[in-house]
Parts: structure tokens; C-alpha cells; sequence
């Protein structure tokens, strides 16, 4: 009797949470109620850090290359679409990188905004195929923790934007991301073309800049808006998340350049996937 009261009361307030969310998600794939992403999302986490492991154990690894060179190319073609359907629907034409909230009308705009919110979500789904590579790889070591939490927490917390909040200030970090994401995959892509083209790629020390640069921007845009205290942004929540998801890599990221550039250091092994050719 107690549990069924207590799953009562959970529903009632469930239904009462959800019923804010916004109707223009309505049918878009995956955005009918967080559970289904949590289950894939739990599945990824059991098969990349146990499952996979032990199928790959006594398995010789898979030359994925050619696979490799085709999904990190596609990873940026998809990049610089989101990112300029990032700039048209909103950063580019009319937004003030200050307040800006959430246009919830069904203006054009408004629904090409809702549109690639929803592509950055499930873009996040279709990159849980890097963790997929490292193990068919048995690249082991880097399916690291702080790997995995990045993979995971993404796609998990922009659920909860794009149900109730898709488009505003809270967008940003979603075109620097994608901005990002084209330097970083073209650079993953260009290695899966073997030793001959590695001495090309002179640019590799700068990709803990580019992943400083992210976190700092993302960090100063959410701060400013506490500074301000003014910004009548509909979910003040979702501010404080992302500003704790960009100050913590932040840090995570500094302490990598300063054991691996100051100190010349080798960065702990929880560590190393920041910085880390992926198709070695």
C-alpha cells in the first residue's frame, strides 16, 4: 500500500513537471519522456565499460579506419550545418550574446530554433559511437570516467533543454560546441589516413587552446548573466547547470595544460582522452 502510494504521488508529480514542457517538441524522436534516453543512455555505460570489454578480450581489434574516416567526416559536415542553422535561427540574426531568452511562438525563426536544438540533441546519441570505436579498438584506456560522464551527462541534461527551453542563452554553448566539433573531428579524420599525412598535422598542440577557449566562452557568456542580474530567462536552472558543466571542464582542461606544457608532466590517465588521437 505505502509503495503504491509512493508511485502515485511520483506520477502526479510527474505529470505535474511535465505539463510545462513546450508542445512545439511534440513528436520529434526520443522527446516523448526522458526514460527512453535514460535506458540508452545506461545501455552505453554497461556495453563501453563492461560488456564490450569482455566480448573484446580475446578478440584481435578492428582495423575501423575506413569507417573512422567516413563517421569523423560526417561528424563535421553535420557540425557546420548545426552550426550555421545556430546562426540563422537566432545568433546571428538578432540575438545580443547577453540576455537572450526563449522565443516559445511559432514564428519561422522560432521553429528553426527548436529544429537544430533537437539535431544537437541527438547528435550527442550518434557521437556515443567514439566510446563504440575505443572498444572495438581495445583502445581500453581511453574509456576513461571522465570520457564516459561527457558522453553521457550531454545528451542526458539537453533532453531536459530542448523539452522546456529550446532556443535563448542557453543555446550557446551548443553553437561553440559545433564550432569546436569542426576543428576537432577534421583533425580525427585527417589521422585515420595514416603516418604519411600525421606530419601535416602541425595544428594538434593547439587543441587544448581550441577545448579552453570552448569552456572559458561558455563560463564567461553564463557568469555575465549573474553579473547583470537583470535576465528574465524562462529557466534560470538550466544557467547555473551549464555554467557548472563549462567551469568544471575548465578546470579539468587547465590542470591539463599545466601538468602536460608547464610541468611536463604525463596527465593521469582519467585525464588523457581530452587531448588524445583517437584513430592511433
Amino acid at each position: 500500500m505505502a509503495f503504491n502510494n509512493l508511485t502515485s504521488k511520483a506520477v502526479l508529480i510527474y505529470d505535474d513537471w511535465i505539463k510545462d514542457a513546450d508542445p512545439r517538441v511534440d513528436g520529434y524522436l526520443l522527446m516523448s519522456s526522458p526514460f527512453p534516453q535514460t535506458f540508452i543512455i545506461a545501455s552505453y555505460i554497461y556495453i563501453v565499460t563492461s560488456l564490450g570489454p569482455k566480448i573484446m578480450e580475446n578478440r584481435k581489434p578492428f582495423d575501423l579506419r575506413q569507417i573512422m574516416f567516413f563517421y569523423n567526416f560526417g561528424i563535421v559536415a553535420l557540425s557546420i550545418y548545426m552550426t550555421y542553422e545556430f546562426l540563422m535561427s537566432g545568433w546571428a540574426t538578432g540575438y545580443t550574446f547577453r540576455c537572450d531568452i526563449v522565443d516559445y511562438s511559432r514564428s519561422p525563426q522560432a521553429l528553426r530554433m527548436v529544429r537544430v536544438c533537437w539535431l544537437y540533441y541527438f547528435s550527442k546519441f550518434i557521437e556515443l559511437l567514439d566510446t563504440i570505436f575505443f572498444v572495438l579498438r581495445k583502445k581500453n584506456a581511453q574509456v576513461t570516467f571522465l570520457h564516459v560522464f561527457h558522453h553521457s551527462i550531454m545528451p542526458f541534461t539537453w533532453w531536459f533543454g530542448v523539452k522546456f527551453a529550446p532556443g535563448g542563452l542557453g543555446t550557446f554553448h551548443g553553437l561553440i560546441n559545433c564550432m569546436v566539433h569542426v576543428i576537432m573531428y577534421t583533425y580525427y579524420g585527417l589521422c585515420t589516413l595514416g603516418p604519411a599525412f600525421h606530419k601535416h598535422l602541425w595544428w594538434k598542440k593547439y587543441m587544448t587552446t581550441i577545448q579552453l577557449v570552448q569552456f572559458l566562452l561558455i563560463t564567461l557568456h553564463i557568469g555575465q548573466i549573474y553579473l547583470t542580474g537583470s535576465c528574465q530567462y524562462q529557466y534560470p536552472i538550466f544557467m547555473f547547470i551549464i555554467w557548472l558543466y563549462g567551469f568544471l571542464f575548465l578546470i579539468l582542461f587547465l590542470h591539463f595544460w599545466y601538468n602536460a606544457y608547464t610541468k611536463g608532466q604525463r596527465l593521469p590517465k582519467h585525464l588523457q582522452n581530452g587531448v588524445r588521437n583517437k584513430n592511433e
